[in-house]
C-alpha cells in the first residue's frame, strides 16, 4: 500500500513531490470526458518516471500477436490503444536550458485533481541554478460540453530573474506506446503546419487507417515585451514566445486544442471541422469555458454522487471511482465500450471485457439515463456476427456463438491460450446483461425486438456444443476451461461456468416461449431466421437437467472444478507476506498448483444467482473460500464485500469495501501506474448499494435491507429505477426514503412494504 495522498472528500492532492511515485500520481489524476483521456503527466519536460499518454475513443492498433506455438483460431494480433497526440506540452527554456522537473530543485509543490469539477491543477516553486526563484501555476481539463476541446491556463512569475525566458507551446505527434515492440511508431505522419492563428498537426494510424488532428491556438499575455515565432519541427508545430527579463518577469498562456477523429468525422472535413470548433471557442474565456464545465459536472454529482459521513477515506474513494467511470464511458454511441484502464494506461489495450457486464452495466442503469445502459448491449448484438465467427474458427457450427475475451471491433484478440480459448465464462456475463437490464428496467424491446434473443440463441448454441456426455458420471460435462479464477487453467468442471452454461439454456427457453406467448408469428419468424427447431431445443432441455456439478457431500460443498480438494488448503492469512501479490513474485507453475484464488469464482456465481441459494448455503461458501482468495484481481474485493453484508460478516464487508474503493489511491496490488482499473471501480458503488444498502429486486419492486458501517455517521445515494429517481439516506436511527421523480412507489425496506409518494420522503426507523 502506498499512503502518500491526502485524503480529501473531493480532491487528490500531492502536497509534495514524490517522484518514486510518479506514475501512479499520472494515472490516479488522469482527466477524461468520454471521448479523450489525459494522464496527469506534467506540461513541461520531465526526465524521470513517466508514462506519457493521451488518448481518443475508438482509435486502435492491431498488433500483430507472435508466438512460435501457433493453434487454429488463435487470433491474429493483439489491439492496442494508441497513444495520442502530446497536446499538453509546455517547454519553459530559462538561460536556454529547458526546465525539467528532475533536475530543478523544488521549494514547493502542490498537484491536485478537483473531482467535483473535473480539473487538474498544480503550484510548483522552484529556484533555478543562479538562485531565481520561479512559480508555475497550471490548470487544465477536457471539456465536458465540447467534447474535442483540451484546454490549459498556465501562469510563471518572478520577482528576480534577470534573463532571458522563452515558452515553447506545442502539439506534438512524435508520439510512442510505451509497450511497443522496439520502439515502433503507430502512426504515420500526415502534416504540420499552420493556417493563420492556428497551428495544426494530423497522423494516420498504420493499419486501421484513422485519422487524427490537433488544431491549437494560444493566448498569451505577458509583462514583458516579448517575441512570438512559429516552431519548424517535424511532426510537430506550435509558438515560442521569447523575452528578456530584468528583476522581475510574469506571463499567462492560454492553450486551446481541438482534437478530431476520422472515427466521428469524414477525413476530407477534419482541417475544416477542427478550425470550427476553434472559431467556436475563440472569444470564448478560459474561466467562462471552466464555468461551465464545471456547471456540468456538478450535475453529473447531482444525480450520481454518494454522500458518506464521518469517513473520508471512504469518502474520497467512492467519488474517485464515480468519477473516473463517468469520465470513460458517457454511454451516447453504441460503438464504444468500457476498457479496463479507461483513458489512464495502455494495459490491456483498452479492449472490451467481460468486466463491463458483469460489473459496469449495474452502475449505468442506477445513474444514468437508460439509453445508456442499452447502448452497452447494443454493441454486443453489433457483435453478433463476429462472434460467431469466433466460434467457427474454433469449430464449432450451426450458429454457435462465442464473444471473444477481449476485443475493439467484435474479433477476438486476446493472445493467452488458456485466456483466448478457455475463458469462456464470458458468454455467460453477456447473456446475463440482458437479463439484468430487461428486468431492472421493464424495457423488454432489446430482447424481442432489436437482437437480445438472437444473443441468447448464439450463446445457447454455442454451451450445448461446448459440452460431452460422461458415461463415468452420467452427465454431461464441460472440459478444459478457466473460471472467474485465473489461477486455475485448464481444469474440468468449473461450478461456475457450468453453472451460468445452465441458467443461459433455461433464460433463452424462457425467453423463447414469452416471445411465442406474445406473438407468435415473431416467435416462429425468429425460430425460421435462426433455422432453430424443436430438436435443438430438445436438446438444451436435455443439458439443464443432466449438467454435472461437481460437489463434496461431506462438506456440503461445490468445488470450483473436478479435484480441488486435492490441493494443499493453506489460508492466505498464514502466507509470510514476503510472497504478497503471488503474481509478482510466485511462477506461474506455483501459483497453479496452489490453493490461491485470484477473484470470486464459486462466489461469482452466488452473488449472481443469490436467489438460487439461502443464506446458509452462502455463508458455508464463503466461509471455505474467502480465506484461500488472494484478491489479486480488482474484480475480486466487491463481490466478497456484497456478500459480506448478506451473511452478517460487516467487518469483513468493510474491510472488502476500502480495498475496492481505494484500490488505486493506495496502490494495493502494485499496478497502479499502468492506469487505473476503471471497470472494477463499478464495484465500489456496487459494494454500497448492493452491499451496505442490500439493494435487491424481487418481483419488480426494489427491496433494500440498510446496514451503517460503524465507521460512518450516515450515507446517501439516489438510484434511477425505471421512471423514479429514488433517493436512500441511511443514518444510525432513522432511513429516510425520499422520491424525486416518478409516480409513487412501495419499496421494501428492511422486510416492510413502504409507499413513498411522489414528489414526496418517508422516514423509517432503523431496527
Amino acid at each position: 500500500m502506498k499512503d502518500y495522498l491526502l485524503k480529501h472528500p473531493w480532491k487528490i492532492i500531492e502536497d509534495s513531490f514524490h517522484p518514486q511515485h510518479n506514475k501512479i500520481t499520472e494515472s490516479i489524476m488522469s482527466i477524461g470526458n468520454g471521448y479523450m483521456g489525459q494522464r496527469a503527466n506534467f506540461e513541461e519536460k520531465y526526465s524521470g518516471e513517466t508514462m506519457q499518454g493521451s488518448y481518443l475513443a475508438g482509435i486502435y492498433y492491431p498488433d500483430k500477436t507472435r508466438v512460435g506455438w501457433w493453434k487454429n483460431g488463435y487470433p491474429e494480433y493483439f489491439a492496442k490503444v494508441l497513444n495520442n497526440v502530446n497536446w499538453i506540452g509546455i517547454d519553459v527554456i530559462i538561460d536556454g536550458e529547458a526546465l525539467d522537473w528532475e533536475k530543478v530543485k523544488i521549494t514547493e509543490f502542490h498537484r491536485e485533481l478537483d473531482m467535483q469539477h473535473s480539473i487538474l491543477r498544480k503550484q510548483i516553486k522552484f529556484i533555478t541554478a543562479e538562485n531565481s526563484k520561479f512559480t508555475i501555476e497550471s490548470e487544465r481539463f477536457c471539456s465536458w460540453t465540447r467534447k474535442e476541446l483540451g484546454i490549459i491556463s498556465y501562469k510563471c512569475y518572478s520577482d528576480n530573474f534577470n534573463g532571458t525566458i522563452e515558452i515553447r507551446s506545442l502539439l506534438d505527434f512524435d508520439v510512442y506506446n510505451e509497450d511497443s515492440n522496439y520502439d515502433e511508431q503507430f502512426w504515420n505522419h500526415q502534416a504540420e503546419g499552420y493556417e493563420g492563428p492556428t497551428a495544426y498537426v494530423q497522423a494516420v494510424t498504420k493499419k486501421t487507417n484513422f485519422e487524427v488532428r490537433a488544431a491549437m491556438r494560444d493566448k498569451f499575455d505577458s509583462d514583458q515585451e516579448y517575441k512570438m515565432s512559429e516552431i519548424e519541427q517535424a511532426k510537430k508545430a506550435g509558438y515560442s514566445y521569447k523575452m528578456q527579463c530584468s528583476g522581475s518577469c510574469r506571463f499567462e498562456l492560454t492553450k486551446k486544442v481541438i482534437i478530431v477523429s476520422s472515427f466521428y468525422t469524414e477525413s476530407s472535413k477534419l482541417g475544416k471541422y477542427s478550425h470550427e470548433l476553434l472559431d467556436a471557442v475563440d472569444g470564448i474565456s478560459y474561466q467562462s469555458l471552466k464555468k461551465e464545465h464545471a456547471e456540468a459536472w456538478e450535475q453529473i454529482w447531482h444525480n450520481s454522487d454518494i454522500l458518506i459521513n464521518g469517513d473520508v477515506a471512504a469518502q474520497q474513494g467512492i467519488r474517485f471511482n464515480i468519477f473516473h467511470l463517468h469520465q470513460t464511458y458517457s454511454g451516447d454511441d453504441a460503438r464504444l465500450n468500457i476498457g479496463p484502464k479507461g483513458f489512464t494506461g495502455e494495459k490491456y489495450g483498452g479492449s472490451t471485457y467481460w468486466d463491463t457486464e458483469a460489473y459496469c452495466l449495474p452502475f449505468y442503469l442506477g445513474n444514468s439515463d437508460q439509453q445508456v445502459a442499452r447502448n452497452l448491449l447494443l454493441y454486443r448484438y453489433k457483435h453478433l456476427r463476429k462472434a460467431i465467427e469466433n466460434a467457427e474458427k474454433l469449430g464449432f457450427h450451426s450458429g454457435a456463438a462465442l464473444y471473444p475475451k477481449v476485443t475493439m471491433n467484435g474479433e477476438e484478440c486476446h493472445n493467452e491460450w488458456e485466456i483466448t480459448f478457455e475463458e469462456i465464462h464470458r458468454n455467460g456475463a453477456i447473456a446475463y446483461a440482458i437479463y439484468d437490464y430487461t428486468v431492472y428496467t421493464g424495457d423488454e424491446s432489446y430482447l424481442y425486438e432489436d437482437g437480445g434473443l438472437e444473443v441468447l440463441v448464439g450463446i445457447a448454441r454455442f454451451w450445448r456444443q461446448r459440452v460431452n456426455w460422461s458415461e463415468d458420471k452420467k452427465a454431461f460435462v464441460m472440459l478444459g476451461v478457466t473460471g472467474p479464477n485465473e489461477y486455475e487453467n485448464n481444469v474440468n468442471n468449473n461450478w461456475y461456468t457450468n453453472y451460468i452454461a445452465v441458467w443461459c439454456l433455461k433464460y433463452t427457453i424462457e425467453s423463447l416461449q414469452n416471445l411465442e406467448s406474445r406473438d407468435a408469428n415473431a416467435y416462429r419468424d425468429l425460430l425460421k431466421k435462426l433455422n432453430l427447431n424443436s430438436e435443438e431445443l430438445n436438446s438444451w432441455h436435455e443439458l439443464v437437467d443432466n449438467m454435472y456439478f461437481p460437489y463434496d457431500r461431506e462438506k456440503q460443498l461445490v468445488l470450483q472444478q473436478d479435484g480441488f480438494l486435492d490441493k494443499e488448503l493453506i489460508p492466505v492469512n498464514a502466507l509470510d507476506a514476503k510472497h504478497r501479490p503471488l503474481n509478482q513474485n510466485w511462477s506461474w507453475d506455483r501459483i497453479l498448483r496452489s490453493c490461491y484464488i485470484k477473484q470470486a469464482d464459486v462466489l461469482q456465481g452466488m452473488y449472481f444467482f443469490e436467489n438460487d441459494f439461502d443464506l446458509d448455503t452462502i455463508r458455508r461458501h464463503f466461509k471455505f473460500y474467502e480465506p484461500l482468495t488472494v484478491h489479486e484481481s480488482s474484480l475480486s474485493p466487491c463481490v466478497h464485500s456484497i456478500l459480506a453484508c448478506r451473511i452478517g460478516e460487516f467487518e469483513k464487508a468493510y474491510e472488502m469495501y476500502l480495498r475496492t474503493a481505494r484500490l488505486d489511491l493506495d496502490d494495493y496490488n502494485n499496478d497502479t501506474e499502468d492506469g487505473l482499473h476503471i471497470t472494477s471501480m463499478a464495484g465500489t458503488w456496487m459494494s454500497i448499494v448492493k452491499g451496505f444498502a442490500g439493494m435487491k429486486l424481487e418481483a419488480e419492486k426494489l427491496e433494500f435491507n440498510p446496514y451503517l458501517p460503524e465507521q460512518w455517521d450516515a450515507y446517501s445515494f439516489k438510484i434511477r429505477f425505471r421512471s423514479n429517481i429514488i433517493q436512500l439516506k441511511v443514518e444510525k436511527s432513522t432511513i429516510l426514503i425520499s422520491n424525486f421523480q416518478g409516480d409513487a412507489i412501495t419499496l421494501t425496506i428492511s422486510g416492510k412494504a413502504i409507499d413513498v409518494p411522489a414528489s414526496g420522503s418517508i422516514a423509517v426507523n432503523r431496527k
